[in-house]
């Protein structure tokens, strides 16, 4: 079992910068790949990012390509996501989630999310 913590979140003007951090628990957390997923009032949620378990592979929605970095430190049991050059509709809650397999977009373990606002 992994379980999962987000921060970095918080309140930015647009074309500012916010890193992520979600720490994982759990000595197996090398073996998941991990992604970053958000969710605003009204909108479905959307998978933003992630990252196999090894990073040799990583995924990034269209709407954040070329300014949203996803990594991870497998030693630290940590993953990040860089944000930079934010929009307001960037504004949601975003959580980070464990997958057994980067490939089968099936996510079993979820942190309790953190507010991302972005203001124009």
């Amino acid at each position: 079992q992994v379980q999962l913590v987000e921060s970095g979140g918080g309140l930015v003007q647009a074309g500012g910068s916010l890193r992520l951090s979600c720490a994982a628990a759990g000595r197996t957390f090398s073996s998941y790949a991990m992604g970053w997923f958000r969710q605003s009032p009204g909108k479905e949620r959307e998978h933003v990012a992630a990252i196999s378990w090894s990073g040799g592979a990583t995924y990034y929605a269209d709407s954040v390509k070329g300014r949203f970095t996803i990594s991870r430190d497998n030693a630290k049991n940590t993953v990040l996501l860089q944000m930079n050059n934010l929009k307001p509709e960037d504004t949601a809650v975003y959580y980070c989630a464990a997958a057994r397999s980067y490939y089968s977009g099936l996510y079993d373990y979820w942190g309790q999310g953190t507010q991302v606002t972005v203001s124009s």
